[in-house]
């Protein structure tokens, strides 16, 4: 029996391998899409840092973040200008120019210009003054005298304008306008200055602009020194050396401004007598003062000797 088995027995071929751990035989259409479906899902390393998170769900889920930046305004038409960029252009001449238009327009502006504006003080102008008396000097012709009458007419629309900023600035530093005294006396001071720098002229009719201007400024001086004279005795005028500058600007002017120094004399009268008594017995230089109130100011020596 057993020799007819053994006779029959299967090839080695087909027999199981013991040897082998058991593996389920699949079908090859089966291998097939198993080690397709492998290779596809997992591409590796490479495959997955190559991919773009765009494609991903959660991104394009994400809501976009709206930027908070204001966008700058763009106009294609045109239109004119603000206000406040209008006057940011303009200089102060134009400025000037287009608030004198309008308050010429509408005179209550100009009230309202007047009791707001803030006062002007000496050194503004004075600066002002500067200015007008600097265009008189550049508009000069080049060679020949300067007092001649060609240079006149050259000059004269500038002179009038320096002379006409003159007269109409002196009265704001004067009484009742100007209340202190000092204030008074330093701008005159300084704006009498500019009257002593103008040319003589060839022509005597020429002259008469600057005749004027001293004039009227004598007249201011003596304003001043009136009205001073009254507060605290005239102390103000003792101090500062208002004699000895009214003096100086007297000798400049030819003695045009004599009647203001009558004034100051006038003006401290009390002084002046305690002056000439001490004086009685002095025959040794005078002092300014001495010489005003004594009238001997602008005389020779022996002048003096025979007024004493």
């Amino acid at each position: 029996m057993n020799v007819i088995n053994s006779s029959f027995a299967p090839p080695p071929h087909l027999l199981p391998n013991r040897l082998s751990p058991t593996r389920n035989i699949l079908p090859p259409s089966m291998s097939n899409r198993k080690r397709k479906a492998d290779d596809e899902g997992s591409g590796g390393d490479d495959d997955r840092m190559s991919a773009s998170p765009s494609g991903s769900p959660a991104i394009l889920n994400r809501p976009l973040v709206k930027h908070s930046t204001k966008r700058m305004r763009t106009n294609v038409a045109g239109r004119p200008l603000p206000l406040q960029r209008l006057l940011e252009t303009l200089s102060a001449d134009d400025m000037r120019n287009v608030l004198q238009a309008i308050c010429d327009q509408h005179p209550d502006i100009g009230n309202k210009v007047l009791s707001t504006a803030p006062r002007p003080n000496i050194q503004s102008t004075l600066e002002v003054l500067a200015r007008y008396e600097s265009q008189f000097q550049a508009a000069f012709p080049f060679g020949g005298r300067a007092s001649s009458d060609y240079a006149y007419n050259r000059v004269r629309h500038q002179l009038i304008q320096l002379l006409e900023a003159l007269k109409d600035f002196t009265p704001h530093f004067l009484p009742p306008n100007e209340t202190q005294p000092a204030t008074s006396l330093a701008f005159l001071d300084g704006a009498t200055q500019y009257i002593h720098r103008l040319p003589n002229w060839d022509t005597y009719q020429h002259n008469r602009h600057k005749e004027e201007a001293y004039e009227e400024m004598a007249k201011a001086w003596a304003a001043v020194f009136r009205e001073a004279a009254k507060k605290a005795g005239g102390i103000q005028l003792q101090y500062g050396g208002w004699d000895e500058k009214i003096a100086k600007h007297n000798e400049v002017s030819g003695g045009r401004m004599q009647e203001a120094v009558n004034e100051l004399r006038s003006s401290l009268g009390w002084l002046g007598n305690e002056v000439q008594q001490s004086a009685a017995g002095q025959h040794g230089n005078m002092s300014v003062r001495d010489q005003l109130f004594n009238g001997t100011y602008g005389m020779g020596a022996s002048a003096r000797v025979g007024a004493w």
